[in-house]
């Protein structure tokens, strides 16, 4: 039987066939405009004599409005003895309270268009959902139901305590999340930055005691904030603010664990026999948000190693071929920050991947990037800028990251402005006053008998 050639074989022929001449010409994409600030209209803040803060700000045109009630209260409460008590503690408030069950929660959120989302972090936790306009001040009242009072159902703390448990185990069984940990650890040692899971035994001895203690000790008023942001009836919203969180205890002011960390040129090795890869964790302490070179600091983390076109990136990936995915990144807390690059790697070239991060690192000191590198950094950050404002639940995070990090009301406005004002002379000073690799923590989670060679070049290997 005769073969038919396929017509996208025979298409791609016809198109190589072509003259030259006939071949369409590749057009210069347009030049982009000229960056803007950023503004949200009519915003209002206000404070409930409790202590709570309230900020409403009208978005967007789809009828649909987010509301978050933001915790100052997180890990960073945690002791020691006391790692993820705060996980728990929201795991059992998602459980039900006096006047609801869990199923009628999810119920009706549903019922608003919604979902109730509930997330712990480092120094904050929120609860809130994105719901129909018209059942905004009903969504209100569900989460101050939620936050003000949790059933905390003995019944279900077995069950919670065994779902913690087989998350940590998943997240042990990666080399990722190992190396990760020890990371962590070593800078910020005998501190809540520096921990990141909890014992087996830890998880089994916690009572619903030290839950119900540590949700009277950290949720309260006055370290809170209520966010509205999207479609919605203004007068209705607030009145459902006052009338379910007005009497709220105003509780404790936030108590701030100040970090001390540490960090030396050094290596620590996560064994990992058999390994067919190594995980790479190589950073130092870095500027929080507050400090006036972070937005500096941003600019020259993009170039070296926290974008896709990255220096690090186009080394070790595009010409190298020695990862996939490698990236850097600044990790920021409360009155601290961190700043990392992380890249899996084959294991017969961490040695090598190491020379060359070190390498770009090194060159980026020496060398100021040229002012076309810089334009392009500068074109992505601010572009990823305006796509992180442009959901309801998006002007959500940054106005919450501008009042954790205390930024002032005329951050947002002004970053685009500043992100275009870094120069590259900026970009340098940056790399050397603040990725000073010769005081970089490396830990690399891998097969420390293929590996152990390689490294050696690059720091003491800790026992």
């Amino acid at each position: 039987m005769k073969r038919l050639t396929p017509l996208v074989t025979i298409a791609t022929l016809a198109a190589a066939a072509l003259p030259a001449r006939a071949q369409a010409p590749r057009e210069t994409p347009p030049a982009p405009g000229a960056p803007k600030d950023f503004a949200l209209a009519a915003v209002r803040s206000f404070a409930l004599p409790n202590g709570l803060e309230v900020t409403m700000a009208p978005y967007g045109i789809t009828p649909k409005v987010a509301v978050r009630l933001v915790v100052q209260s997180g890990n960073i409460d945690e002791t020691a003895e006391t790692t993820w008590l705060a996980d728990l503690t929201r795991d059992l408030m998602l459980e039900g309270t006096t006047t609801r069950t869990a199923q009628q929660i999810a119920e009706e959120a549903a019922q608003y268009g919604g979902a109730v989302a509930f997330n712990v972090g480092m120094n904050e936790s929120s609860i809130g959902g994105d719901v129909l306009s018209e059942f905004g001040p009903n969504m209100v009242r569900l989460v101050a139901d939620i936050a003000r009072n949790p059933k905390f159902p003995e019944t279900e703390l077995a069950r919670l305590k065994a779902n913690r448990l087989r998350q940590i185990t998943v997240a042990k069984s990666q080399q990722q999340q190992l190396a990760n940990e020890k990371f962590l650890s070593v800078l910020y040692p005998n501190h809540p930055y520096g921990r990141m899971f909890p014992t087996e035994s830890q998880v089994q001895s916690y009572t619903l005691d030290q839950v119900r203690a540590f949700h009277t000790a950290n949720y309260g008023a006055r370290r809170s904030h209520f966010y509205v942001v999207g479609r919605f009836d203004a007068a209705a919203m607030e009145a459902a603010i006052r009338q379910s969180l007005g009497d709220w205890q105003p509780g404790t002011e936030p108590v701030f664990n100040a970090p001390a960390p540490k960090t030396s040129r050094v290596i620590h090795v996560v064994d990992r026999p058999g390994a067919v890869q190594s995980t790479i964790y190589l950073g130092l302490p870095v500027v929080d948000p507050s400090h006036p070179d972070y937005v500096a600091l941003r600019v020259t983390d993009a170039i070296l190693g926290g974008s896709f076109g990255s220096r690090i990136t186009s080394n070790i990936r595009e010409q190298k071929g020695y990862t996939y995915s490698p990236f850097s990144t600044i990790n920021p807390y409360l009155k601290n920050a961190y700043w990392a690059e992380i890249a899996d790697v084959t294991t017969n070239v961490t040695g090598p991947s190491l020379k060359e991060i070190f390498f770009e690192i090194d060159r980026l000191q020496s060398e100021a990037p040229s002012a076309q590198e810089l334009q392009s950094i500068q074109r992505y950050l601010a572009g990823i800028f305006v796509l992180q404002n442009s959901s309801r639940n998006g002007i959500i995070n940054q106005l919450q990251f501008t009042e954790l990090h205390g930024l002032g009301e005329n951050y947002l406005r002004d970053l685009v402005r500043k992100i275009y004002a870094v120069t590259p002379a900026d970009v340098q000073r940056i790399a050397r006053e603040y990725l000073k690799d010769d005081t970089m923590t490396i830990v690399i989670a891998g097969d420390r008998r293929v590996i152990e060679e390689q490294i050696k070049p690059f720091g003491t290997i800790m026992e």
